[in-house]
């Protein structure tokens, strides 16, 4: 599979950075067979389960003046949409009318994201080019970027947002401090119970088991007396 990663990450003063370092033949040498323009690139199952499973992610965008701007996008867990193999997209809710990330997008359109599942440890990193539109100007992408299964976002939202993947990497777990939100807590709660409550009910038969053999060694001891 394709992933021109390496081609527009670990080119120019990136590369030298590497060579000094000594990583070059880990990294770097994987730019010289990959696209630096950065071709579409389809993302595999992995990619897809974990892009649709975030409530949380962080997008990068370049200002007119080259300067590099992070804002934070979140929703219920599955607003990511991963709409083909290398296409993703989400609905952008309201916020403060600043419109920084929507303005730099409509100058250039590659963004950059950062998406981290605390809980496991993972990390993955998107190149991508971003393309906006209001709900009016597709009604079908904002059905589909609006649905959660069997629910439906209901938040006022200001444009739909679709990016096309030009790479793709993931980063190690190191310096990763594990975070668990309400929904995972209830998962792992919920999980304990049932292993307490099996346990309850194994030592319910072992002590009714245990009764049992009790009673039968207490009705054979006066046999074994009078046989003497």
């Amino acid at each position: 599979m394709s992933n021109s990663y390496p081609g527009i990450a670990f080119r120019g003063p990136t590369a030298e950075r590497q060579r000094v370092a000594g990583s070059y033949s880990t990294y770097g040498v994987q730019a010289e067979n990959s696209d630096a323009d950065g071709a579409p690139t389809p993302l595999d199952v992995r990619e897809k389960s974990f892009v649709a499973g975030v409530d949380s992610f962080f997008l990068a965008t370049v200002t007119p003046t080259g300067w590099p701007y992070i804002q934070h996008r979140g929703g219920p867990r599955g607003f990511l949409h991963v709409l083909d193999s290398h296409t993703i997209g989400f609905a952008d809710f309201a916020g403060n009318r600043q419109y920084v990330t929507a303005g730099n997008i409509d100058g250039d359109d590659r963004v950059a994201l950062f998406l981290v599942d605390y809980p496991l440890r993972r990390r993955l990193k998107i190149f991508g080019r971003a393309r906006q539109c209001t709900p009016d100007d597709d009604p079908r992408l904002a059905e589909q970027l609006l649905s959660l299964g069997d629910r439906v976002i209901r938040s006022r939202i200001d444009r739909l947002v679709t990016i096309e993947v030009h790479g793709f990497d993931w980063n190690c777990t190191s310096h990763i401090t594990p975070r668990y939100d309400k929904q995972r807590l209830d998962e792992a709660l919920a999980l304990e119970r049932e292993e307490i409550a099996a346990l309850r009910e194994s030592i319910a038969e072992l002590e009714a088991e245990n009764a049992r053999l009790h009673s039968e060694l207490g009705r054979r001891a006066p046999d074994a007396d009078s046989s003497r």
